[in-house]
Protein backbone atom coordinates (compact mmCIF):
# COMPACT_ATOMS: atom_id res chain seq x y z
CA UNK A 1 0.00 0.00 0.00
CA UNK A 2 0.95 3.77 -0.86
CA UNK A 3 -0.10 7.20 -0.08
CA UNK A 4 -0.34 7.55 -4.18
CA UNK A 5 -3.48 9.03 -5.37
CA UNK A 6 -4.85 9.04 -8.62
CA UNK A 7 -3.90 11.93 -11.00
CA UNK A 8 -5.49 15.03 -10.21
CA UNK A 9 -6.71 14.05 -6.93
CA UNK A 10 -4.79 15.51 -3.79
CA UNK A 11 -5.33 15.63 0.46
CA UNK A 12 -5.75 19.16 1.80
CA UNK A 13 -3.72 19.02 4.60
CA UNK A 14 -3.33 21.49 7.94
CA UNK A 15 -3.04 23.99 8.18
CA UNK A 16 -4.54 24.50 4.48
CA UNK A 17 -7.84 22.32 5.41
CA UNK A 18 -8.59 25.37 8.52
CA UNK A 19 -7.92 27.44 5.87
CA UNK A 20 -10.14 26.21 3.36
CA UNK A 21 -13.13 26.22 5.59
CA UNK A 22 -12.07 29.73 6.84
CA UNK A 23 -12.52 31.23 3.04
CA UNK A 24 -15.94 28.89 2.73
CA UNK A 25 -16.91 30.39 5.91
CA UNK A 26 -16.37 34.37 4.93
CA UNK A 27 -17.95 33.95 0.85
CA UNK A 28 -21.13 32.26 2.37
CA UNK A 29 -21.12 34.53 5.36
CA UNK A 30 -21.17 37.73 3.05
CA UNK A 31 -23.79 35.83 0.68
CA UNK A 32 -26.05 34.98 3.48
CA UNK A 33 -25.81 39.09 4.25
CA UNK A 34 -27.21 39.51 1.28
CA UNK A 35 -29.83 37.21 1.35
CA UNK A 36 -28.83 34.23 -0.26
CA UNK A 37 -29.69 30.85 1.55
CA UNK A 38 -27.81 28.08 1.33
CA UNK A 39 -28.45 24.36 -0.59
CA UNK A 40 -26.48 21.46 -0.79
CA UNK A 41 -27.28 19.29 -3.50
CA UNK A 42 -25.85 16.00 -4.07
CA UNK A 43 -22.43 15.05 -5.69
CA UNK A 44 -24.05 13.02 -8.61
CA UNK A 45 -27.51 13.05 -10.40
CA UNK A 46 -29.15 11.88 -13.25
CA UNK A 47 -26.95 12.56 -16.26
CA UNK A 48 -29.62 13.26 -18.66
CA UNK A 49 -31.58 15.70 -16.42
CA UNK A 50 -28.16 16.98 -15.32
CA UNK A 51 -26.76 18.01 -18.60
CA UNK A 52 -30.36 19.57 -19.77
CA UNK A 53 -30.51 21.99 -17.15
CA UNK A 54 -28.50 24.67 -18.38
CA UNK A 55 -29.22 25.76 -21.84
CA UNK A 56 -26.13 25.69 -23.40
CA UNK A 57 -25.11 22.20 -21.30
CA UNK A 58 -21.93 22.58 -20.08
CA UNK A 59 -21.84 18.69 -19.06
CA UNK A 60 -18.96 17.53 -21.62
CA UNK A 61 -16.55 17.20 -18.40
CA UNK A 62 -18.99 14.93 -16.37
CA UNK A 63 -17.74 11.71 -15.22
CA UNK A 64 -20.41 8.75 -16.03
CA UNK A 65 -21.17 5.91 -14.69
CA UNK A 66 -23.78 3.63 -14.35
CA UNK A 67 -25.94 3.25 -11.00
CA UNK A 68 -26.02 -0.15 -9.81
CA UNK A 69 -29.54 0.41 -8.01
CA UNK A 70 -31.46 2.50 -10.89
CA UNK A 71 -29.59 0.81 -14.00
CA UNK A 72 -29.55 4.46 -15.22
CA UNK A 73 -26.52 6.24 -16.02
CA UNK A 74 -26.12 8.33 -13.47
CA UNK A 75 -23.13 12.01 -13.54
CA UNK A 76 -20.98 13.41 -11.26
CA UNK A 77 -21.05 17.04 -10.82
CA UNK A 78 -18.26 19.09 -13.16
CA UNK A 79 -20.32 22.12 -12.02
CA UNK A 80 -22.45 22.98 -9.17
CA UNK A 81 -24.47 25.83 -10.94
CA UNK A 82 -26.24 23.17 -13.13
CA UNK A 83 -27.83 21.81 -9.77
CA UNK A 84 -28.76 25.19 -8.12
CA UNK A 85 -30.63 25.37 -11.54
CA UNK A 86 -32.36 22.14 -11.35
CA UNK A 87 -33.50 23.04 -7.54
CA UNK A 88 -34.65 26.66 -8.48
CA UNK A 89 -36.58 25.06 -11.51
CA UNK A 90 -38.43 22.74 -9.81
CA UNK A 91 -37.88 22.05 -5.69
CA UNK A 92 -38.18 25.95 -5.31
CA UNK A 93 -40.32 26.53 -8.76
CA UNK A 94 -43.21 28.25 -6.34
CA UNK A 95 -40.92 30.22 -4.83
CA UNK A 96 -41.27 34.18 -5.79
CA UNK A 97 -38.66 35.28 -7.94
CA UNK A 98 -35.96 36.03 -7.66
CA UNK A 99 -34.40 33.06 -5.86
CA UNK A 100 -31.06 34.03 -4.19
CA UNK A 101 -29.17 30.46 -3.90
CA UNK A 102 -25.84 29.91 -2.17
CA UNK A 103 -23.04 26.74 -2.33
CA UNK A 104 -20.09 25.23 -1.47
CA UNK A 105 -19.21 21.47 -2.44
CA UNK A 106 -16.65 19.20 -4.07
CA UNK A 107 -16.91 18.90 -7.93
CA UNK A 108 -14.97 16.28 -10.28
CA UNK A 109 -13.51 16.96 -13.71
CA UNK A 110 -13.10 13.91 -16.46
CA UNK A 111 -9.84 16.01 -17.29
CA UNK A 112 -7.56 18.27 -16.23
CA UNK A 113 -6.62 21.46 -18.10
CA UNK A 114 -3.27 22.66 -18.89
CA UNK A 115 -3.08 25.77 -16.28
CA UNK A 116 -4.79 23.47 -13.60
CA UNK A 117 -3.52 19.86 -13.15
CA UNK A 118 -6.87 19.21 -10.38
CA UNK A 119 -10.03 17.06 -11.43
CA UNK A 120 -10.97 17.10 -7.71
CA UNK A 121 -11.89 20.72 -6.52
CA UNK A 122 -13.63 21.97 -4.21
CA UNK A 123 -16.12 24.84 -5.51
CA UNK A 124 -18.37 28.15 -4.08
CA UNK A 125 -20.60 30.56 -5.05
CA UNK A 126 -24.23 32.21 -5.19
CA UNK A 127 -26.92 31.97 -8.18
CA UNK A 128 -29.69 34.53 -8.26
CA UNK A 129 -32.35 32.43 -10.43
CA UNK A 130 -35.32 34.78 -12.23
CA UNK A 131 -33.33 38.10 -12.93
CA UNK A 132 -30.20 39.05 -15.55
CA UNK A 133 -30.95 42.41 -15.28
CA UNK A 134 -28.03 45.39 -15.11
CA UNK A 135 -29.09 45.55 -11.33
CA UNK A 136 -28.86 41.76 -10.39
CA UNK A 137 -25.35 41.37 -12.06
CA UNK A 138 -24.35 43.98 -10.12
CA UNK A 139 -25.67 42.82 -6.65
CA UNK A 140 -23.53 39.41 -7.94
CA UNK A 141 -20.22 41.40 -8.80
CA UNK A 142 -20.36 43.55 -5.81
CA UNK A 143 -21.03 40.14 -3.25
CA UNK A 144 -17.81 38.09 -5.13
CA UNK A 145 -15.65 40.87 -4.68
CA UNK A 146 -17.00 41.45 -0.96
CA UNK A 147 -16.76 38.00 -0.14
CA UNK A 148 -12.88 37.64 -0.99
CA UNK A 149 -12.26 40.90 0.26
CA UNK A 150 -13.89 39.33 3.65
CA UNK A 151 -11.03 36.41 3.36
CA UNK A 152 -8.29 38.21 3.09
CA UNK A 153 -7.62 38.19 -0.56
CA UNK A 154 -5.67 41.13 -1.57
CA UNK A 155 -5.02 42.26 -5.42
CA UNK A 156 -8.36 41.60 -6.63
CA UNK A 157 -8.75 41.93 -10.69
CA UNK A 158 -11.90 41.26 -12.42
CA UNK A 159 -11.77 40.43 -16.35
CA UNK A 160 -15.51 41.70 -17.98
CA UNK A 161 -16.59 39.76 -21.52
CA UNK A 162 -19.47 39.75 -23.58
CA UNK A 163 -19.98 36.45 -24.78
CA UNK A 164 -23.09 37.05 -27.24
CA UNK A 165 -21.39 39.82 -28.53
CA UNK A 166 -20.30 38.61 -31.84
CA UNK A 167 -23.56 36.72 -31.99
CA UNK A 168 -25.51 39.82 -31.96
CA UNK A 169 -23.33 41.76 -34.12
CA UNK A 170 -23.26 39.00 -36.83
CA UNK A 171 -27.52 39.09 -36.73
CA UNK A 172 -27.87 36.69 -39.75
CA UNK A 173 -24.83 37.70 -41.87
CA UNK A 174 -22.70 34.99 -41.23
CA UNK A 175 -23.86 31.11 -41.94
CA UNK A 176 -23.12 28.63 -38.85
CA UNK A 177 -19.72 27.77 -39.54
CA UNK A 178 -18.23 31.40 -40.78
CA UNK A 179 -19.93 32.11 -36.94
CA UNK A 180 -18.43 29.46 -35.59
CA UNK A 181 -14.49 29.77 -36.95
CA UNK A 182 -15.22 34.01 -36.41
CA UNK A 183 -15.38 33.32 -32.80
CA UNK A 184 -12.83 30.77 -32.12
CA UNK A 185 -10.29 33.09 -34.04
CA UNK A 186 -11.73 36.31 -32.54
CA UNK A 187 -10.84 34.23 -28.90
CA UNK A 188 -7.45 33.39 -30.31
CA UNK A 189 -6.67 37.19 -31.22
CA UNK A 190 -5.94 35.92 -34.84
CA UNK A 191 -6.20 38.99 -36.99
CA UNK A 192 -5.58 37.24 -40.23
CA UNK A 193 -7.94 34.65 -39.37
CA UNK A 194 -10.51 37.36 -38.60
CA UNK A 195 -9.97 38.96 -41.60
CA UNK A 196 -10.34 36.20 -44.13
CA UNK A 197 -13.80 36.20 -42.23
CA UNK A 198 -14.58 39.17 -42.32
CA UNK A 199 -12.18 42.37 -41.52
CA UNK A 200 -15.19 44.01 -39.73
CA UNK A 201 -14.72 42.68 -36.85
CA UNK A 202 -11.27 43.10 -36.61
CA UNK A 203 -11.37 46.42 -34.46
CA UNK A 204 -12.65 43.94 -31.86
CA UNK A 205 -9.11 42.25 -31.17
CA UNK A 206 -7.79 46.38 -30.12
CA UNK A 207 -11.25 46.56 -27.94
CA UNK A 208 -9.71 45.08 -25.15
CA UNK A 209 -7.41 45.88 -22.00
CA UNK A 210 -8.11 48.14 -19.49
CA UNK A 211 -11.40 48.51 -18.50
CA UNK A 212 -12.48 52.25 -19.37
CA UNK A 213 -10.00 52.80 -22.38
CA UNK A 214 -11.30 48.89 -23.84
CA UNK A 215 -14.84 49.94 -22.96
CA UNK A 216 -14.66 53.47 -25.13
CA UNK A 217 -13.09 51.39 -27.81
CA UNK A 218 -15.78 49.08 -28.37
CA UNK A 219 -18.51 52.10 -28.05
CA UNK A 220 -16.72 53.64 -31.27
CA UNK A 221 -16.96 49.61 -33.29
CA UNK A 222 -20.62 50.00 -31.94
CA UNK A 223 -22.04 52.21 -35.18
CA UNK A 224 -25.56 50.48 -35.09
CA UNK A 225 -25.96 51.21 -31.39
CA UNK A 226 -26.37 47.38 -31.39
CA UNK A 227 -24.67 46.91 -28.44
CA UNK A 228 -25.39 50.07 -27.05
CA UNK A 229 -27.34 48.67 -24.05
CA UNK A 230 -25.10 45.88 -23.29
CA UNK A 231 -22.42 48.84 -23.06
CA UNK A 232 -24.40 50.72 -21.03
CA UNK A 233 -25.02 47.80 -18.35
CA UNK A 234 -21.37 46.76 -18.39
CA UNK A 235 -20.42 50.32 -17.82
CA UNK A 236 -22.69 50.46 -14.53
CA UNK A 237 -21.76 47.12 -13.11
CA UNK A 238 -18.05 47.74 -13.67
CA UNK A 239 -18.28 51.23 -11.65
CA UNK A 240 -20.15 49.74 -8.51
CA UNK A 241 -16.28 47.87 -8.10
CA UNK A 242 -14.28 50.81 -9.34
CA UNK A 243 -11.33 51.55 -6.77
CA UNK A 244 -11.79 47.94 -4.94
CA UNK A 245 -10.62 45.81 -7.44
CA UNK A 246 -8.43 45.97 -10.60
CA UNK A 247 -10.95 45.89 -14.00
CA UNK A 248 -9.97 45.01 -17.42
CA UNK A 249 -12.41 43.91 -20.70
CA UNK A 250 -12.16 41.42 -23.31
CA UNK A 251 -15.30 41.49 -25.52
CA UNK A 252 -14.62 38.36 -27.37
CA UNK A 253 -13.22 35.91 -24.46
CA UNK A 254 -15.80 33.00 -24.91
CA UNK A 255 -13.61 30.43 -23.10
CA UNK A 256 -14.94 29.22 -20.12
CA UNK A 257 -18.07 30.80 -20.86
CA UNK A 258 -19.64 28.43 -22.83
CA UNK A 259 -23.36 28.31 -21.34
CA UNK A 260 -23.39 32.12 -20.39
CA UNK A 261 -25.44 34.99 -22.10
CA UNK A 262 -24.61 38.57 -22.46
CA UNK A 263 -22.24 39.23 -19.35
CA UNK A 264 -19.33 36.97 -18.12
CA UNK A 265 -16.68 37.71 -16.09
CA UNK A 266 -13.27 36.12 -14.95
CA UNK A 267 -12.07 36.79 -10.96
CA UNK A 268 -8.26 37.00 -10.77
CA UNK A 269 -6.10 37.84 -7.32
CA UNK A 270 -2.41 38.45 -6.93
CA UNK A 271 0.05 35.93 -6.69
CA UNK A 272 -2.51 33.16 -8.17
CA UNK A 273 -1.92 31.94 -11.58
CA UNK A 274 -5.10 31.69 -13.52
CA UNK A 275 -8.83 32.57 -12.38
CA UNK A 276 -9.81 31.60 -9.21
CA UNK A 277 -13.58 32.34 -10.07
CA UNK A 278 -15.79 33.00 -13.19
CA UNK A 279 -19.33 34.38 -13.24
CA UNK A 280 -22.17 35.75 -15.48
CA UNK A 281 -25.61 35.11 -16.70
CA UNK A 282 -27.18 31.98 -17.80
CA UNK A 283 -30.53 30.67 -18.92
CA UNK A 284 -32.02 28.05 -16.94
CA UNK A 285 -34.44 25.47 -18.44
CA UNK A 286 -37.74 24.55 -17.11
CA UNK A 287 -39.39 21.02 -17.70
CA UNK A 288 -41.67 23.05 -20.18
CA UNK A 289 -38.68 24.05 -21.84
CA UNK A 290 -39.20 27.76 -20.64
CA UNK A 291 -36.36 29.62 -20.31
CA UNK A 292 -35.41 31.36 -16.96
CA UNK A 293 -32.81 34.37 -16.64
CA UNK A 294 -29.89 33.76 -14.05
CA UNK A 295 -26.84 35.04 -12.77
CA UNK A 296 -24.28 33.66 -10.58
CA UNK A 297 -20.49 33.25 -9.77
CA UNK A 298 -18.51 30.20 -8.80
CA UNK A 299 -15.24 30.18 -6.73
CA UNK A 300 -12.45 27.65 -6.37
CA UNK A 301 -10.57 27.26 -3.25
CA UNK A 302 -7.70 25.68 -4.76
CA UNK A 303 -5.64 27.70 -6.85
CA UNK A 304 -6.22 30.57 -3.84
CA UNK A 305 -4.82 28.13 -0.82
CA UNK A 306 -2.08 26.52 -3.25
CA UNK A 307 -0.89 30.01 -3.55
CA UNK A 308 -0.93 30.39 0.15
CA UNK A 309 -3.37 33.31 0.08
CA UNK A 310 -5.91 32.99 3.00
CA UNK A 311 -4.36 30.99 5.19
CA UNK A 312 -3.74 32.24 8.49
CA UNK A 313 -1.00 31.65 10.96
CA UNK A 314 -1.68 29.08 13.51
CA UNK A 315 -2.73 30.28 16.74
CA UNK A 316 -3.03 27.42 19.78
CA UNK A 317 -2.24 27.73 23.21
CA UNK A 318 -0.56 24.86 24.83
CA UNK A 319 -1.97 23.39 28.18
CA UNK A 320 0.51 21.43 30.42
CA UNK A 321 -0.54 18.45 31.87
CA UNK A 322 -3.07 18.67 34.49
CA UNK A 323 -4.65 22.01 33.58
CA UNK A 324 -8.29 22.09 34.85
CA UNK A 325 -10.63 21.55 32.13
CA UNK A 326 -12.98 24.14 33.29
CA UNK A 327 -9.57 26.68 32.86
CA UNK A 328 -9.69 25.31 29.15
CA UNK A 329 -13.37 25.92 28.91
CA UNK A 330 -13.08 29.32 29.85
CA UNK A 331 -10.35 29.77 27.42
CA UNK A 332 -11.84 28.31 24.77
CA UNK A 333 -14.81 30.91 25.07
CA UNK A 334 -12.49 33.55 24.82
CA UNK A 335 -11.64 32.50 20.92
CA UNK A 336 -8.62 30.81 21.85
CA UNK A 337 -7.49 27.28 20.61
CA UNK A 338 -6.61 25.01 23.31
CA UNK A 339 -4.70 21.62 22.85
CA UNK A 340 -4.53 19.68 26.42
CA UNK A 341 -1.21 17.52 26.74
CA UNK A 342 -2.21 14.07 27.26
CA UNK A 343 1.70 13.12 29.32
CA UNK A 344 3.73 15.20 31.45
CA UNK A 345 6.39 14.84 28.58
CA UNK A 346 4.20 16.25 25.99
CA UNK A 347 5.33 20.27 24.95
CA UNK A 348 3.84 23.08 22.80
CA UNK A 349 6.65 22.79 20.33
CA UNK A 350 5.31 18.79 19.63
CA UNK A 351 1.52 20.24 19.41
CA UNK A 352 2.70 22.90 16.97
CA UNK A 353 1.69 25.71 19.25
CA UNK A 354 2.21 29.29 18.95
CA UNK A 355 1.10 29.97 22.89
CA UNK A 356 1.18 28.37 25.97
CA UNK A 357 -0.60 28.75 29.54
CA UNK A 358 1.52 30.19 32.37
CA UNK A 359 0.73 31.05 35.74
CA UNK A 360 -0.47 34.72 34.70
CA UNK A 361 -2.64 33.18 31.49
CA UNK A 362 -1.53 32.50 27.63
CA UNK A 363 2.64 33.57 26.89
CA UNK A 364 3.77 33.31 23.36
CA UNK A 365 6.01 30.36 22.79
Amino acid sequence: MTGLLPEGFHDRLPPQADAADALEHHVLRTARAYGYERVDPPLAEFAEALGSRLKAGGMEQAVRFVDPVSQRTLAIRPDITAQIGRIAATRMAHHPRPVRLSYAGPVLKLRASELRPERAMRQLGAELIGLDSVAAATEIVRVAVEALQAAGIEGIAIDFTLPDLVDTLAGDALAPEALARLRERLDGKDAAGVAEIDARYLPLIAAAGPFNAALERLRGIDAGNALASRIDGLAAIAASVEGDVALTLDPTERHGFEYQSWLGFSIFARGVRGEIGRGGTYMVMHETGAEEPAVGFSLYADPVLDAGLGTRTRRRLFLPYGTDPERGRALRAEGWVTVAALTAEDTPEAQLCSHLLGDEGPEAV
